[in-house]
């Protein structure tokens, strides 16, 4: 008997360690279909929302990863890595002139700076 770990039953922490392992063997629609289930039980937590949009971003679902990472930038605005793969994502989109502010937000909070 085989169980689809994809839909089994657990603490919101439990499924978000399931989903993390889903996303390192990239897996990541699997992921996906986690952790938006433990995005919507804690909505809250930027942490799982990350994480699904990067899974979004890796599966090229880029519209719903844009969505989720605009929600991280909202709840934490100096969130450094939501800015950098936002603005991956809207590159990828060929959005190169919107992607340019994240792009360069990301690199002001990392501390990269360019020289004047």
């Amino acid at each position: 008997m085989t169980t689809d770990l994809r839909h089994e039953n657990g603490t919101a922490a439990e499924r978000w360690a399931r989903a993390q392992l889903f996303f390192d063997s990239k897996a990541y629609a699997d992921a996906a279909l986690i952790l938006a289930e433990v995005v919507e039980e804690v909505p809250e937590q930027v942490g799982p929302r990350l994480l699904l949009a990067r899974a979004y971003y890796h599966s090229a679902q880029l519209r719903r990863a844009e969505e989720q990472l605009r929600e991280v930038i909202e709840r934490d605005p100096v969130e450094h890595y939501a800015h950098l793969v936002l603005g991956r994502v809207l590159e990828r989109q060929g959005r190169h002139a919107e992607a340019v502010p994240y792009l360069r937000l990301a690199a002001a909070f990392d501390g990269d700076f360019p020289d004047a």
